[in-house]
């Protein structure tokens, strides 16, 4: 079998402010470091309200959906804004990791990567912050849990801030494992690890400004790995930050390239043993373009490997 790449055009036309972290640029340099892998190339369907009600109000969707300009820009809160465009992108981003989710479970391809924004791990169920408006991985989660019938999904976050949105999203789901590493402290000030939930099924993993990625080998080592094999999941699924690098602008870690490569390795080959290698991932942040590239089509390349 083979790696679905998932993306849209509209993901292009959700503009934000000149200078802004989250722009267009971040998507073109993905896909361009993409371009000569041998993927299965999938055009991203726009999600349904229908779908987005297993994790959002209709009332926040109607909001978000008011809240797009005819023309300029809007501002949602101090980092996130809207274009004309960026409902679409949006729906677009829901849409691909919905398809990604039921190629995989169909076994159409091994794996997925969608290649979106704007991303969605902090989006929580009736706030839009963080550059996100939907919560894309808590959305697969749901419908491979409600619509296909699993009995366990696993969400592991490894971008530098912590995925409140998705820990908000899932927090009162007995069937998901939600596990965060992110840097602490820094924005969004949350990711405590006594922050467990009620099933205690969240476990998040703060990491100290300057580490560097033999902390965070250690760091899952001891702690995600163990987790994860005991859970058992039977889809994996993975919010991809690559703003951890060391080059990141918005944070402080100190991994590299060959940090991506290898937790992709470790969390592949958990999902060989447990869910026959069944792994949808999807786009999140990372901010300095060329590290954000490299890192990403590291990511992208495991998968790939782990698929053939």
């Amino acid at each position: 079998m083979t790696t679905a790449l998932l993306t849209h055009a509209d993901c292009m036309a959700h503009e934000t402010p000149d200078g802004h972290p989250e722009r267009v640029a971040r998507l073109e340099h993905v896909l361009h470091a993409l371009e000569t892998l041998d993927l299965k190339r999938v055009t991203a369907p726009l999600v349904d309200d229908s779908d987005l009600i297993r994790i959002h109000p209709q009332s926040y969707i109607d909001r978000i959906r008011a809240a797009a300009p005819a023309t300029g820009r809007a501002q949602l809160d101090a980092d996130t804004w809207m274009s004309p465009g960026s409902f679409d992108a949006a729906l677009r981003g829901a849409g691909a990791v919905r398809e990604a989710v039921r190629m995989v479970l169909a076994g159409e391809v091994a794996n997925a990567f969608c290649a979106i924004r704007p991303p969605g791990h902090h989006a929580e169920r009736e706030t839009p912050m963080g550059f996100c408006l939907f919560g894309n991985a808590a959305l697969a989660a749901k419908l491979a849990l409600d619509e296909h019938g699993l009995a366990r999904v696993a969400v592991v976050d490894f971008d530098v801030h912590h995925g409140n949105g998705t820990q908000d999203l899932l927090w009162d789901e007995p069937r998901s494992l939600f596990v965060s590493s992110h840097q602490m402290p820094l924005w969004p000030c949350t990711g405590k690890p006594s922050e467990t939930g009620p099933h205690d099924t969240i476990l998040n993993l703060p990491l100290p400004p300057a580490s560097d990625g033999a902390m965070m080998r250690q760091l899952y080592e001891d702690k995600v790995f163990p987790r994860l094999e005991a859970f058992a999941p039977e889809l994996l699924i993975i919010s991809a930050g690559f703003d951890a690098h060391r080059a990141d602008p918005l944070a402080e870690l100190r991994w590299e390239v060959e940090d991506f490569t290898w937790l992709t390795e470790r969390l592949c080959e958990i999902a060989a043993r447990h869910c026959g290698g069944r792994v949808v991932s999807t786009l999140e942040g990372g901010y300095d373009l060329e590290a954000l590239a490299a890192s990403c089509a590291a990511h992208v390349k495991v998968l790939q490997e782990a698929g053939a």
